[in-house]
């Protein structure tokens, strides 16, 4: 995966989250992020990235001294071997079971599982099935 590159057009530009242990959450989400092959991409005091999320300490001095509320996040796994990995690896890396792997009502094919992280934060990876992999294409005759 390509980091330090802008992408525009994107909704979201970046996530922080501010954490009580840096360390405890450092573990958890190189872990995670490995197995949906997503590096690191870097980190200075009080701080580590990757992609568009923003892991900081709670004395950081983006955090201001407080920490970020109980969030969702969803990250896209490219099948459903790969939502049990993570699922595996979460729990094995501080994480707590908040969703065994399985399909969810939300549309068919949709395989997910969920954890807490450290800090409680409800960390889902979702893969969509094959039906939700592209959008159908479309002529447009003028």
């Amino acid at each position: 995966m390509e980091t330090q590159s802008l992408h525009r057009g994107r909704l979201v530009d970046h996530i922080q989250l501010v954490v009580r242990s840096l360390p405890a959450s450092k573990r958890f989400y190189t872990a995670v992020l490995d197995v949906l092959g997503v590096p690191i991409g870097g980190e200075s005091e009080g701080f580590f990235w990757a992609d568009e999320l923003v892991i900081s300490s709670v004395d950081s001095e983006a955090a201001a001294g407080k920490l970020t509320g109980r969030h969702h996040l969803a990250f896209q796994a490219r099948d459903k071997a790969m939502v049990e990995a993570f699922y595996k690896v979460a729990l094995e890396n501080g994480g707590s079971d908040n969703g065994p792997p399985g399909y969810r009502p939300y549309h068919p094919d949709y395989y997910g599982a969920f954890v807490l992280d450290p800090d409680g934060n409800n960390i889902e990876a979702v893969f969509h099935g094959p039906a939700q992999r592209s959008a159908p294409s479309v002529e447009i005759v003028f």
